[in-house]
C-alpha cells in the first residue's frame, strides 16, 4: 500500500522559518501536509495535479519587459511518498522535491528598476541563485564547507543536495539573439551543476510494529 502527502502553507502565519529535526531532515514551521491516501492510482493523480495546479495559482508572478508572467519567486513542491510492504511490515519512506528555479534578470532588460517592488524581487533572486551557484561550487570541489545556511532557498533544498538523494537539473534557454548573454550565463551555471557528484542515495527503510 502506499500513501502521500503533500507541503502547503497554513496563511494563518504569516512566516515561515525553516528548521531542522533531531535526525538532520529539514522541515518548514508553519505549514502543513495535505494527505493523499487512496488506493486508485487515478484518483490519487487527479489530487496531485489539483494541488500542483492550486499551489501555481498561489506563486507571485508580474509583468516585466521580458516576460509577461515573470516569476517573482521560486516555487518549491514538495511531496513526501511512504511505502508499506504488508507481508514484511518493511516501509519505506522518501520524498520529492519539485523546484521551479526563477530565472535571473538584468535590470536594463527587464526594467524592474523601475519599479521598488519589481526591483528587490530581483535583488532577492539573483542572490540567492548567485548562493546556489556557491553551493554547487564548493560540492563539486569537495569542499569540507558548503555554505547551505547562506540563503533560504539552498537552506531549504540542503536534505536534496547533501549526498542523501539525487538531482537533476533542466536549464531552459532563450532563443533569441537578444539573450544570447543571459542563455550563456545559463549554460555557465548547468556546467558547474553537472560537476556535482552526490554519491549513493540513502534508502530509508524501517519496519511497522
Amino acid at each position: 500500500s502506499k500513501s502521500s502527502g503533500v507541503t502547503t502553507r497554513n496563511h494563518s502565519q504569516a512566516k515561515l522559518s525553516i528548521r531542522r529535526e533531531r535526525n538532520g531532515k529539514s522541515y518548514i514551521a508553519g505549514l502543513k501536509k495535505i494527505k493523499i491516501d487512496t488506493d486508485d492510482a487515478e484518483e490519487g493523480m487527479r489530487r496531485l495535479k489539483n494541488l500542483i495546479a492550486a499551489a501555481a495559482r498561489a506563486r507571485s508572478v508580474a509583468s516585466t519587459k521580458m516576460n509577461a508572467v515573470s516569476s517573482r519567486s521560486h516555487s518549491v513542491f514538495m511531496l513526501h511518498l511512504n511505502g508499506v510492504n504488508e507481508d514484511s511490515g518493511t516501509v519505506v519512506e522518501g520524498a520529492l522535491n519539485l523546484c521551479d528555479l526563477a530565472g535571473s534578470e538584468r535590470l536594463g532588460r527587464s526594467g524592474a528598476g523601475n519599479d521598488t517592488k519589481l526591483l528587490r524581487e530581483t535583488q532577492a533572486i539573483n542572490k540567492s541563485l548567485s548562493c546556489l551557484g556557491d553551493v554547487f561550487t564548493a560540492l563539486s570541489n569537495g569542499s569540507s564547507h558548503v555554505p547551505f545556511r547562506n540563503s533560504k532557498l539552498t537552506y531549504l533544498l540542503q536534505d536534496c543536495l547533501s549526498g542523501d538523494g539525487k538531482a537533476m537539473m533542466f536549464v531552459n534557454l532563450s532563443p533569441t539573439m537578444e539573450s544570447s548573454n543571459e542563455s550563456l550565463c545559463s549554460l555557465r551555471f548547468a556546467q558547474r551543476v553537472n560537476q556535482v557528484e552526490l554519491g549513493k542515495a540513502t534508502k530509508h527503510v524501517s519496519y511497522a510494529k
